[in-house]
């Protein structure tokens, strides 16, 4: 299906898509401020794939995904937004799967938690880190 969109037009409005700091990513860190869960740093450079909230001493990274941009089954569907995003959405998944590999090789922990996810519990999602870091021997 051709872009409804010049190329153009197209890039102004993808343009205007946040990557960090976004509504689902908000809410889990109130969520976990709620639960009293600190020590937190947001998108840091120095680890793979820019973690959204990474906690260091606990080797903790935890990445909040957009359910279509990652390609989520029950979000994207292969071959229906045409080749552009299936391409697009290929890269993103495979970029994951470096960063996830990255970080175990330093010996992190990952948590991805889809956007949806932490929309419709907030609090859910805080207790799976919660829990994450406790199981590391933290909080």
């Amino acid at each position: 299906m051709p872009d409804v969109f010049s190329q153009a037009e197209r890039s102004r409005l993808m343009g205007r898509i946040k990557s960090r700091d976004t509504q689902p990513e908000l809410a889990l860190r109130r969520a976990l401020w709620k639960l009293g869960v600190r020590g937190w740093r947001c998108h840091r450079k120095d680890l793979p794939g820019r973690p959204d909230i990474a906690f260091g001493p606990a080797k903790l990274a935890v990445f909040v995904d957009g359910a279509f941009w990652h390609g989520h089954p029950s979000k994207y569907k292969p071959g229906q937004s045409g080749k552009f995003w299936d391409r697009k959405i290929a890269e993103n998944v495979a970029r994951d799967d470096r960063a996830n590999g990255e970080l175990a090789a330093i010996e992190w922990t990952v948590i991805r938690l889809r956007d949806f996810e932490v929309m419709k519990n907030p609090q859910d999602a805080a207790e799976r880190v919660k829990e994450s870091l406790s199981a590391l021997g933290f909080a």
